[in-house]
């Protein structure tokens, strides 16, 4: 019996790839399977390809402003293209601007919100046209923490993963039963560049460390795993749920 969760044969998309959580999910899928796309805005994601190709996998390299409406679909295009389909989509890419709600600047609000939630609704869309004509897919959207809490001078932040949450919930709605799933991950506090702020800070980096009951900071690998979960035939009955990766913060 092959396993439910290989990816062999499966086409994959990953945006925000070329280093941190995307490098690590894309990895992690090649090495259960999969040929993977991978995304970088202003960094190369050569180096992520060149890690899907060590693994034995087909790889391809695209690059693309996400807060651009035409990227998206572009990327999608691509991805067909390039790679002869897509089975699987994993919305990574993401910025953050850490301001006082009074001090935050509509530029810097539109920007978070372009990025986070008008990206990932562009790529879902074009995705799903694509996945609805096959009659199945995966869509691993990245959220976060803060899709159930607040923050801390972080509202357009918070705002746009609060409100990804809720798209992956009304897509799996629309599309569970025509073969696609829907569903994110809320990774916990990792250690990429978006936490770097809060790595640097001692007295955040110590309070957030006595929090977590597993002691230690994520790493991007720790996420790897619900990612490939989440793209395989394991998680076939698994629609519009947002899986916590936090070392059990959320249980405290």
């Amino acid at each position: 019996m092959s396993s439910p969760f290989s990816l062999a044969g499966r086409v994959a998309l990953v945006t925000g790839a070329s280093r941190g959580l995307g490098a690590a999910i894309a990895l992690g899928l090649a090495e259960a399977g999969a040929d993977v796309a991978v995304h970088g805005n202003t960094r190369s994601p050569e180096a992520t390809g060149a890690g899907v190709r060590a693994l034995g996998r087909r790889a391809l390299a695209l690059q693309g402003d996400m807060s651009d409406p035409q990227v998206p679909e572009r990327l999608v295009a691509e991805t067909i293209a390039g790679l002869g389909g897509l089975d699987i989509l994993v919305n990574n890419a993401g910025t953050i601007r850490r301001a006082p709600a009074v001090e935050t600047s509509d530029a810097d609000w539109l920007a978070v919100i372009d990025v986070n939630l008008n990206g990932p609704f562009r790529a879902c869309r074009a995705a799903g046209r694509h996945m609805l004509a096959m009659g199945r897919g995966k869509i691993v959207n990245v959220a976060s923490l803060l899709a159930f809490q607040g923050g801390i001078t972080v509202p357009a932040y918070a705002a746009s993963k609060g409100a990804l949450a809720q798209l992956t919930k009304a897509l799996a709605n629309e599309w569970a039963a025509r073969g696609i799933n829907v569903n994110a991950i809320a990774p916990g506090y990792v250690r990429t560049d978006n936490t770097a702020a809060l790595q640097q800070d001692q007295t955040r980096s110590r309070q957030i460390l006595e929090r977590i009951p597993a002691g230690r900071w994520g790493e991007p690998a720790d996420v790897a795993g619900a990612a490939v979960f989440l793209a395989s035939a394991a998680s076939d009955y698994v629609h519009g749920h947002v899986l916590v990766v936090d070392g059990g913060w959320m249980g405290r």
